[in-house]
């Protein structure tokens, strides 16, 4: 029986099963956010990818698939950092109360409040994205208030109040 790989799993699994001892932790620049999880679940139900303690491996199944023969897994020589953290995303799916809109509340609910640098190191947004954050889901969505202040040759300072 052949298994229909789709061009996506086909991508993600023979970039794993070439570079990365079989660990998947590269995907196409397309394939982001919910779309990785879906991918992710589609090659797990079908038995093509198998969890380790460190994210997912693919199996005797994906090897067939793509007419390779298994191999035991090797970690990656020279593992890409970021490529390692995105794979870690879908390990532990994010809840809603770990997301960025979140963290980004929770940041200006603090006393000593949030800059608008402080709160773009912690979601790696652009400062013009935060902006709009604060002016469409905080304040119009939520009905937030946001208060600034400013110190003499400070940055300004957020706060929900």
């Amino acid at each position: 029986m052949t298994i229909k790989l789709s061009p996506a799993q086909q991508q993600i699994i023979s970039h794993a099963a070439a570079h990365t001892g079989g660990k998947l932790i590269w995907f196409p620049d397309n394939i982001k956010g919910g779309a990785r999880i879906k991918v992710i679940d589609s090659l797990s139900k079908r038995g093509l990818i198998t969890p380790d303690e460190t994210g997912w491996l693919v199996s005797e199944q994906g090897y067939r698939a793509l007419g390779l023969p298994h191999q035991e897994s090797i970690a990656p020589t020279a593992p890409d950092s970021v490529k390692e953290a995105q794979a870690s995303q879908f390990q532990k799916p994010r809840s809603r109360d770990n997301s960025k809109q979140a963290q980004v509340i929770a940041m200006l609910k603090r006393p000593e409040g949030a800059t608008i640098h402080q709160i773009c190191q912690v979601t790696n947004w652009q400062s013009h994205t935060t902006r709009g954050f604060f002016a469409g889901a905080l304040k119009k969505k939520f009905a937030f208030t946001i208060t600034s202040e400013k110190a003499e040759k400070g940055e300004r300072v957020y706060h929900i109040g």
